[in-house]
């Protein structure tokens, strides 16, 4: 079950029009911010990610599942089952499952939350995309930040390509 926080960070952004994608982010975070605290690990961050999405559609966020071809079947049932219950309000979950599924999480490694581990995750994920799309992203990322912030990017990026450059 989400906590309370989550669920109300949620709402905020789904009231500030945010789109379904960044309201299911905040149930990812809070997965990591679990793992992080040790309270269950994770196989490989994709999952933990996956499990944030999944608790995300169980709590209602209108984040449809993926579209047929671009994840495995099981994976697109697993994300359409929780969609549906999500939109019908069914929270009944049953608790020998759920203690099953922590029991086997408390044996995974909590290194899945690491900041490396989701950095490469980041990576690989942008290196799925084009370069058009990455680009997009980009200037979308730029709306957001005020000019101080900017000066900040723009200095890091130099530096990032100075040192692609000397090594």
């Amino acid at each position: 079950m989400p906590e309370r926080k989550t669920i109300e960070s949620a709402r905020e952004d789904k009231r500030e029009g945010k789109a379904p994608t960044t309201q299911a982010g905040e149930f990812v975070r809070e997965e990591m911010e679990h793992i992080r605290e040790g309270k269950h690990g994770a196989r490989s961050t994709k999952q933990a990610i996956a499990i944030g999405l999944s608790k995300a559609r169980r709590a209602g966020v209108d984040l449809p599942p993926p579209a047929p071809g671009t994840v495995s079947e099981k994976t697109r049932r697993s994300a359409e089952r929780a969609y549906e219950k999500g939109q019908h309000g069914e929270t009944a979950v049953s608790s020998t499952r759920s203690r099953a599924i922590v029991g086997a999480l408390k044996r995974e490694d909590t290194a899945a939350a690491s900041k490396p581990a989701l950095a490469a995750q980041a990576r690989s994920a942008a290196r799925r995309r084009g370069a058009a799309q990455r680009s997009a992203a980009a200037q979308k990322a730029v709306q957001t930040k005020g000019p101080a912030e900017r000066s900040a990017a723009a200095h890091k990026a130099a530096r990032t390509r100075a040192r692609k450059r000397s090594g």
